[in-house]
């Protein structure tokens, strides 16, 4: 009969409670050394005041904070970068949800080869990707060209508006699709077999069972899109030729050509808000939807 080892005097084994918190202890550190002192430091700078040649003034004012809020520029720019960034985002469904919805009905090595096709743009970078928008969509390029063959005149596509609109919605396309096939797990189709069954058409079918089964993916996509949208620079930096001023641009163009950095921590202070803003809507979607 062999014996079982006396657990040591002083020692008692961890309980789960102590497991977990050692085990969400390195992570907690990496965050708040990462993450939330450097937010904190933001929200510091958002309270002092810029001097001449990049200082900064360590008193507390809300200089920064009144004149952003009353400031018709700034308003402006906040309300241009949420509408673009909704405007991406709704279009990014749009073409996205076709495509997801055929990747999860599809099987065997079609399916992997089509989540391969949609997951390769993901390896390479945003610069190359925007880079090659511009030599598309330019003025002598094949898609102005193609209108010109037409017979038709072409809208400007780059440096504007609609170049960054163009380069934002491919550019997010992959990350809704995943997203969108994330969600798509609560879809069975027994139960369009079970609509069709019963007389439901098509149009039917995808109203009443498909949309409403697949709504926390689309809820997801749209949060994961339109952070991204509002948080993205390289796309309207170079595509709009800085003649698009949105949230992350001004923030560029403060903190690096201007060096006005407790303007550009209150910019990014507002971009924080409207991401808790985006979540708390998320939230309430995912509770409607429960």
């Amino acid at each position: 009969m062999t014996a079982v080892p006396a657990v040591a005097a002083g020692r008692r084994p961890m309980g789960g409670q102590q497991v977990a918190v050692a085990l969400l202890l390195p992570i907690a550190l990496i965050n708040v050394v990462g993450f939330m002192l450097p937010i904190f430091n933001l929200a510091r700078y958002s309270f002092n005041r810029a001097t001449v040649g990049g200082g900064i003034e360590n008193v507390l004012t809300l200089q920064n904070w009144t004149g952003l809020l009353s400031d018709p520029f700034y308003l402006q720019l906040i309300l241009n970068s949420v509408f673009v960034s909704l405007g991406v985002t709704l279009c990014a469904l749009v073409l996205s949800y076709p495509i997801a919805l055929y990747l999860h009905r599809a099987s065997g090595s079609w399916r992997t080869f089509l989540t391969v096709l949609v997951i390769s743009p993901l390896l390479t970078s945003a610069v190359v990707r925007t880079y090659g928008w511009i030599a598309i969509l330019a003025e002598e390029g094949p898609v102005v060209s193609a209108i010109r063959g037409l017979g038709l005149t072409p809208p400007p596509l780059m440096f504007n508006i609609n170049g960054v609109f163009i380069g934002l919605t491919e550019i997010l396309m992959p990350y809704m699709i995943l997203a969108l096939l994330a969600g798509f797990g609560r879809l069975d189709p027994r139960v369009e077999e079970a609509a069709r069954t019963l007389g439901a058409t098509p149009w039917q079918s995808f109203r009443r069972v498909i949309l409403p089964l697949t709504a926390p993916g689309i809820a997801l996509g749209c949060l994961l899109c339109f952070v991204l949208a509002v948080s993205s620079f390289i796309t309207p930096k170079l595509m709009g030729g800085g003649r698009v001023f949105l949230l992350a641009t001004e923030i560029y163009d403060q903190a690096i050509v201007t060096l006005n950095w407790p303007l550009a921590s209150t910019l990014s202070i507002l971009v924080l808000v409207i991401f808790g803003a985006a979540l708390v809507a998320y939230s309430a979607v995912l509770k409607r939807l429960d």
